[in-house]
């Protein structure tokens, strides 16, 4: 059975569009993603041809409840949303297939690295990387997208790199006050959130405390959140 755990970013559609013989497109739906995330993911049905099948947690609602419930943001143990969001409602999927799985990733080719990480750490599933495979670029997934009149994310008009949820836990400084200034209420919850646990997502400063003028997104590391994040990333 080939699967592809859709992130409803461009490369991800991308590698959907190359790949051949699908079985299941699925997405798992978090509500802080930005509301154009399911425009997107209804372009790409009709575009794909095949229905993009959504399921989401059934214990929690969003990151803020992990964050409140767990009591923990991010760290050296990794996000807990990441886990409670992504990963663990595709093993609870993995768990009702009693057939081998392929599965389709959207690994561009300056994560060759990451994808052979994937590969050393999976144990689950064969995969297929699609856009290494033909040398693709994040660039080239957007391009392409151009080209074939795919409106992208409005969180990649916004500037940001990838279409994460609003307010990852694993940004830096640079993004974190790009959130300030875009989205002001969701860095003022994250802030408060922070100081009812304890707790920084960034290493040495609370987000009410940060300098307006720290940071510059251009030059962070931000990896698009999946739940393979917590196996072959390493924690910021």
């Amino acid at each position: 059975m080939k699967v592809s755990w859709f992130s409803a970013g461009v490369s991800s559609f991308i590698a959907c569009y190359l790949s051949k013989d699908i079985d299941h497109i699925i997405y798992i739906d978090i509500a802080n993603q930005h509301p154009d995330s399911m425009r997107f993911v209804h372009d790409c049905e009709r575009l794909l041809g095949k229905k993009i099948e959504i399921i989401k947690s059934d214990k929690y609602s969003s990151v803020d409840d992990v964050i409140t419930r767990k009591r923990y943001v991010n760290g050296p143990a990794g996000a807990p949303c990441t886990m409670e969001l992504k990963k663990r409602v595709r093993q609870e999927w993995e768990r009702t297939i009693d057939e081998p799985l392929v599965y389709v990733w959207g690994y561009d080719r300056e994560e060759k690295k990451r994808a052979e990480r994937l590969d050393a750490s999976s144990i689950e599933a064969v995969n297929e990387f699609p856009l290494i495979e033909r040398g693709l670029s994040k660039a080239d997934c957007h391009a392409i997208c151009a080209d074939i009149g795919l409106k992208r994310p409005h969180m990649y008009d916004l500037g940001y790199p990838n279409n994460n949820c609003i307010g990852c836990v694993k940004g830096g400084m640079g993004y974190w006050n790009k959130i300030r200034r875009d989205f002001p209420e969701v860095f003022a919850r994250r802030a408060a959130q922070e100081r009812a646990i304890g707790h920084s997502c960034i290493k040495g400063v609370f987000l009410d405390e940060l300098d307006p003028g720290r940071g510059r997104m251009d030059m962070e590391i931000m990896p698009t959140c999946s739940f393979t994040c917590g196996e072959v990333e390493v924690s910021q």
